[in-house]
């Protein structure tokens, strides 16, 4: 049934496909890519703070070198500064915090160009539809339903599948940017607890 529906939607469903299958490829980029990362993160921000409190900041910063965390190029980099006072490693964090913010919304863009243009397709599919059909009515001289069913039918499926693939992408993006949210809680929640600590070894 929906590849009837697909047919009789005409050229323009072959984009609004093209645009959701990009979109989708996007969508399990980002969310093998954040899974993994917030498995990695909360393993490593358990890991590096007993590392740093037990074994001190040398081998806290082998263990950051180690780790493939996001987090873990942060700590590494505020790690490498500690000789330079605790002043020099909150500006640190911030500067490499927004570097893995960055790495965490990679793409996110091209979700938002899919949700943008698929509608945009949609709705051109129905003015050619609406072409299509006007066409028809001044060939045939004549306004039946008969005559002008197939391009309105065209119309209405390019803006319906055009809708339902941003939708999709939509919800799926709705969720990446949650896990993002939560990522960024967590670095913020870890780069306090790495103040605290350096505070306790008492790093001025």
């Amino acid at each position: 049934m929906l590849v009837d529906y697909f047919v009789k939607g005409g050229a323009f469903m072959w984009p609004i496909l093209a645009t959701f299958a990009f979109g989708l490829i996007i969508s399990f980029e980002r969310f093998y890519s954040l899974a993994v990362a917030g498995v990695q993160t909360k393993k490593f921000l358990a890991d590096v703070e007993d590392t740093l409190r037990d074994d001190g900041i040398d081998a806290a910063k082998e263990y950051c070198a180690t780790s493939s965390s996001p987090v873990a190029s942060m700590y590494h980099e505020a790690l490498s500064r500690v000789d330079q006072g605790i002043d020099k490693v909150e500006k640190t964090i911030a500067s490499a915090g927004s570097l893995e913010m960055a790495f965490l919304e990679k793409n996110q863009v091209w979700l938002s160009t899919v949700i943008t243009t698929a509608p945009m397709l949609g709705f051109t599919g129905t003015v050619a539809g609406m072409v299509k059909s006007f066409n028809d009515i001044a060939k045939a001289n004549d306004i039946s339903p008969t005559i002008v069913a197939s391009g309105i039918s065209q119309a209405l499926l390019t803006t319906l599948f055009g809708l339902v693939v941003a939708m999709i992408i939509q919800v799926l993006q709705n969720w990446f940017l949650t896990r993002i949210d939560k990522l960024i809680i967590d670095m913020e929640k870890s780069s306090v607890t790495l103040l605290d600590v350096l505070a306790e070894k008492n790093i001025k």
